[in-house]
């Protein structure tokens, strides 16, 4: 629907149609009618005291403007799509009249790609990731003879022994066309390099896309690359690269190949081919359900053949909780790992790893993401594979966690929703008092009118409204407890009866004269007791029902 189009395309509270008191398909004649009736009723000249004809002129104002907009068949056309907001989107003035909602439709969706261009233009989307590498091999590895020897009273040594930085952003060129720019910086135990790469990305059409790459460092030299990804068929795709690394032993091509299928709802199957320095072939098994994600895979290749299997339960929590474990074994050893993963804020993400295999030792691997950016701790505690380095790998970061949640991120969290409460609060305060001011303003214009209605409808015994209240009844029957959530109209819905009849629209009724919404975000109703020809009628009405009366089926029995 509209709404879909524009996520800032929300209608406002106030709706014209409701306003007049009109359906939405009320033709020229009903809304004239509406508009001339409110009109006499609101006019500021009808009234002598300055602040009633204050009020009176802003209430014209509001009639005018929906009488204004739904009596012009082009902005109601925009209006019954978009709303609002719609007519304040630029360059409807420049559009040819006269034309059918289709027309209209078609042409709010090409201002909005023009819109949609223009912010295109400001977007970079930049992200990146910072990995700081701890060795802290000497709380475990170390002699006692060594220890003697350590200046300091023997405390074990922490170093920093590498480090990572690596950066990008995109700058969107067409809607079709995006260039990246990514540059990183890397070093380790005391030397580094880095690079900067260049890549401009085409979309070809709706099942495929293109890139060309170049680069150049200061370690491997310049690059130069091209990929291609394209849709096969509704379920399978492939991608292919090739590129060529010009190094200072001479130039280096290399190439890869990739396709993928879905084997089911859930499951994924992948086959790749990779030729150059590092030679292999692999195929791996992907499935991925609501509750857990599970990977096998399987490379053949000179260097480096392997056997990796994965699983990773997702709990369904608030702060979407994982636990994970994974096996890898091949030439270079095999490697167990086991960790955690838990939302910490709205746009922060916590896992821990525990990494411990042979020959590589024991690693504990912190990851924290905060929106775009990625920061990865990577602590290397022993060589060997030692009992106590996993133990206390395991047991620290989360007790850690409990203390740093617990003493900070809870109370932090709970300090930031009261004061996001508090200012809702107040917001929605002001808005309903605002609101509350126009419709007592909108009951005091009415007073004169009312006055006038009820002797016409006395002289005939006909349409008297005795009371009428809106807003959420509670089951309870206290007359206080009832009153304390809905809010008089009697004085509105009599000002709106004409020859002894009231009709009202499917609309909500909080958009009519002298109305306002006493519960927002509640389910309201409408209730009435009303007199007709000396008889007693009573209803109850939803918001968005409607509701002609009198009724025979609302007439109260004489012995209730």
């Amino acid at each position: 629907m509209a709404a879909s189009l524009d996520d800032d395309l929300e209608l406002d509270n106030q709706d014209y149609y409701s306003l007049l008191n009109v359906r939405k398909e009320a033709t020229q004649d009903e809304l004239k009618a509406s508009y001339r009736r409110l009109c006499m009723l609101y006019h500021p000249d009808k009234h002598r005291d300055p602040e009633l004809k204050q009020q009176a002129e802003q209430l014209f104002n509001q009639v005018h403007q929906a009488y204004e907009v739904l009596s012009d068949p082009q902005s109601r056309a925009i209006y019954d799509i978009f709303g609002k907001k719609g007519l304040e989107v630029e360059g409807w003035e420049v559009v040819e009249r006269k034309r059918t909602p289709a027309e209209i439709r078609e042409e709010y969706e090409r201002l909005q790609r023009d819109r949609d261009e223009r912010r295109l233009q400001q977007r970079t989307n930049p992200k990146g990731t910072i990995s700081v590498g701890v060795d802290a091999t000497d709380l475990f590895d170390r002699y006692d003879e060594d220890f003697e020897e350590m200046p300091g009273g023997g405390l074990p040594h922490v170093e920093i022994n590498k480090m990572h930085i690596s950066q990008s952003i995109e700058a969107p060129l067409t809607n079709k066309d995006t260039a990246v720019l990514s540059g990183s910086l890397s070093t380790h135990n005391g030397t580094g390099g880095g690079n900067i790469n260049m890549v401009v990305r085409r979309v070809t059409s709706a099942k495929g896309w293109g890139e060309v790459e170049v680069g150049a460092g200061d370690i491997l030299g310049p690059l130069f690359g091209l990929k291609v990804f394209r849709n096969l068929t509704a379920r399978c795709f492939l991608t292919a690269q090739c590129g060529v690394q010009f190094s200072p032993r001479g130039m280096r091509p290399s190439c890869s190949l990739m396709t993928a299928r879905h084997l089911d709802h859930n499951t994924m199957g992948y086959l790749q081919w990779r030729w150059g320095p590092n030679s292999a072939m692999t195929t791996s098994l992907v499935r991925d359900t609501k509750t857990t994600h599970c990977t096998l895979a399987l490379q053949l290749g000179v260097l480096n053949s392997y056997l990796m299997m994965s699983y990773q339960y997702k709990f369904q929590d608030e702060d979407q909780t994982k636990v994970k474990g994974s096996l890898k074994t091949g030439w270079f050893g095999t490697v167990v790992e086991y960790g955690a993963e838990r939302k910490i804020s709205r746009h922060s993400v916590l896992s821990a790893t525990v990494s411990m295999g042979v020959p590589q030792g024991v690693t504990l691997k912190i990851r924290l993401s905060r929106a775009s950016q990625t920061y990865l701790f990577p602590i290397h505690l022993t060589d060997q594979l030692l009992p106590s380095a996993v133990f206390y790998a395991t047991v620290g970061p989360l007790l850690l966690y409990v203390a740093v949640h617990r003493l900070i991120v809870i109370p932090y969290t709970r300090a930031q929703k009261r004061e996001d409460l508090e200012l809702q609060r107040i917001s929605s305060a002001t808005d309903i008092a605002k609101k509350k001011q126009e419709a007592e303003s909108a009951v005091l214009l009415m007073q004169e009118s009312v006055r006038r209605i009820i002797e016409g409808e006395e002289s005939k015994m006909g349409l008297i409204i005795l009371n009428a209240w809106y807003g959420k009844f509670v089951t309870d029957t206290s007359q206080k407890q009832e009153r304390a959530q809905v809010i008089d109209v009697t004085v509105p819905l009599q000002c709106m009866v004409k020859d002894s009849k009231l009709c009202l629209t499917e609309a909500s009724k909080v958009g009519l004269p002298g109305f306002y919404d006493p519960c927002v975000g509640e389910e309201k109703s409408l209730k009435l007791l009303y007199q007709f020809r000396g008889v007693l009628h009573q209803v109850l009405s939803a918001d968005c029902e409607a509701l002609r009366i009198p009724k025979q089926s609302h007439r109260i029995d004489a012995e209730s």
